[in-house]
This record gives C-alpha cells, structure tokens and sequence, in this order.
C-alpha cells in the first residue's frame, strides 16, 4: 500500500537581509510570510507552520495573526503554529485564537502545542523557569479537555492547581468541524512522547541535528504507549531544517553562510562552538539537513518517510537572514518538484 504523506514548510519568521545585506524591518518579514504561503499554496504544499518567538531576530511573536493574514488570501493550504510556546500561554486563549483562524480558513487551522526552545516568553509574561514543566503539563491538561469536552453540551470542567477551576463553561468561537486539528511537538523527551499518546494526539517530532533514524525508538515508545492505553494510532510528523535550489552546489553555495550566522547567534548565547563547514557537509550528508536540488531532497524526505512510518513531514526553509527572492524559489521547487517525486519515491515502495 502506497503511504500517504504530507508534505508542509515551516518558518520562524526570521529577520531576513535585501539584495544589499540590509536586515528588512519586521513588519516587511511578515508581509513576505503572507506572501511565501501564497505561493506555497499555489504549487501545492500541504502545510505552512509559523513560529513564535519573542527577541529581535525573529518577526513573529504572535503566529495567530500572521495566519488569520494568510487564511483570507489561500485557498486550500493547512495553516499552523511551528511551535505554539502553551507554558507562557493562556490556553483558552490559544483555543480561541486558532478557532478564529480555522474560521477564517474553512476549517484549515492547526496547532501544534509545545515548550519551544527559547525561554524570552517566560519573564516576559511573568512566569518562573523553576515553574517550566508545572506549566506545560497543567496547561496542556486544560487544552485537552477543551478538545475533547468543548463541544458537548455539558462544556467543559476542569480543575488544576495554577489557575481557576471550569465549571460546565464553552469557549467561543466554536470550531466548525468540532475538532481543532492538535499536534504535541517533541524535541527528544520520552516523557513528552508518552504525554503525546496519553492524550491521542499527533507526535512531530523536531528533528534538527543527527540521524533521523535514532528517533525510531521514540516512534516505536509512541506506538507502544498508544496501544497500552487503548487509544486509536494519529499521525506522525517530523520537522527539519531544509532548503531547495536547482542544483546540490548552489544550495550549498547559497544556504551555508546564513545559516551560519544564525546558528553562531544562538549558539554563542547558549555555548555552542561557532559552527563549522564539515559540520554542515555531515548534516546533509549524514543528518537532518534536507539540502540540494529537488531530487536530493525528495530522495532524503522519502527515506525517512519510510524509516519512521512518517504521515507529515514539514521542512524549515527560513535560515536567518537568508532573502526572501531565495525562500520563494525554495518554496517553488519544493512545491513542483520535490512534492510530486517524494510521492513517486513512496509509491515505488
């Protein structure tokens, strides 16, 4: 049986440079992410997710938005969250916010629900580190009974230790469909998988450096734990790095010292060494950096597709401040000819 795969793009909204090196102001980023989701929707990409992160190097801080933007100028494209940070969040809010986009959309809003890997949203809204995981688990809890109970005429109640009880209360607006489409993003905590499976809801997995193949054991613990509690299979997805060109050496060419310069930002807040060109050649060659042409990458997206049991896969195509002319033929190529032949790859078996 041929396995059906979706196939998406994400982006963190990332402060890109012009034609001359200079960093294009926010608001110009996300009137360019409006217009890289027309586009994507145009040569039939199945997903566009947006970040949110909350420091200079990054446009969007309030994802909703930018998709309520792109839900009145598409058409079929599904449209999420790339993470959702939900710890420094209010999940009825969040509830709230992807209802009106799924609104807007005909029913095309998603979001997937995560920790993220930056902290800035915690003491911008007043939260405490020491409280990180508190956090994610009561809020999470919260959000699922608002899936599962929202839509019942009793409405939903719900009791936890940060925050106020519900008491038979409905969230507004309504989703039409009466499910809000709901990922848990996992960057490689058993417990987080497990957490996935608890719930019944779709595992992506963010895989950005390493083999894609050592996260077999966490689909294998997803299937496991799903089966232990009677629970019915969802989707698996991954998330990547990723950039497409018309040839191997001109995505190289194109894409390493961008990506550089992000990478060595972060890295030099966190302690990462500055990073190097035979790490970047291992990562395409070995790891989870889905670079080169359209038939280098359809080949490496099928293989692990196939390895994992992959039912969306989603590729970064943002790398800092990479330009906008280069994202949109990124996006092109992806659409044309990366979707259709991983497709063909996969239905060869």
């Amino acid at each position: 049986m041929t396995q059906h795969l979706e196939l998406g793009l994400d982006t963190f909204g990332d402060v890109t440079a012009d034609r001359e090196g200079r960093l294009l102001p926010h608001a110009q980023v996300i009137r360019n992410l409006v217009d890289e989701a027309v586009l994507a929707d145009q040569v039939g990409v199945d997903f566009i997710g947006v970040g949110e992160h909350h420091r200079d190097d990054f446009a969007v801080s309030a994802p909703e938005v930018v998709l309520a933007g792109m839900a009145t100028k598409t058409q079929r494209i599904r449209l999420g969250s790339a993470v959702t940070v939900l710890s420094s969040d209010d999940p009825i809010r969040v509830y709230q916010r992807f209802s009106t986009v799924d609104a807007l959309s005909n029913g095309r809003a998603e979001v997937i629900l995560g920790r993220g890997s930056f902290t800035e949203s915690f003491p911008l809204f007043g939260f405490q580190m020491k409280d990180y995981e508190a956090l994610f688990t009561e809020k999470l809890d919260l959000f699922a009974a608002l899936l599962r109970d929202n839509a019942s005429p009793e409405g939903v109640s719900w009791k936890g230790e940060l925050r106020p009880p519900l008491d038979h209360q409905h969230v507004f607006p309504s989703v039409e469909s009466g499910t809000l489409k709901t990922w848990i993003g996992v960057g490689g905590s058993p417990e987080s998988v497990v957490r996935a499976a608890r719930y019944g809801l779709p595992l992506m997995l963010a895989i950005i450096g390493g083999n894609p193949a050592r996260f077999a054991p966490y689909v294998d613990l997803y299937h496991r734990a799903i089966g232990q509690l009677g629970g019915q299979m969802q989707p698996i997805g991954v998330h990547s790095h990723g950039y497409v060109a018309p040839t191997d050496e001109l995505a190289r060419e194109e894409f390493y010292d961008d990506y550089k310069r992000m990478h060595d930002r972060i890295g030099k807040e966190r302690g990462w060494p500055a990073y190097e060109r035979d790490s970047f050649e291992r990562e395409i060659a070995h790891g989870s950096l889905y670079l080169g042409s359209p038939e280098t990458v359809a080949k490496k997206i099928a293989a692990t597709a196939k390895a994992l049991g992959l039912s969306r896969f989603d590729m970064k195509y943002s790398a800092g401040p990479l330009g906008h002319d280069k994202a949109m033929r990124c996006i092109e190529l992806y659409g044309s000819q990366v979707i259709p032949r991983v497709r063909e790859l996969l239905a060869q078996g």
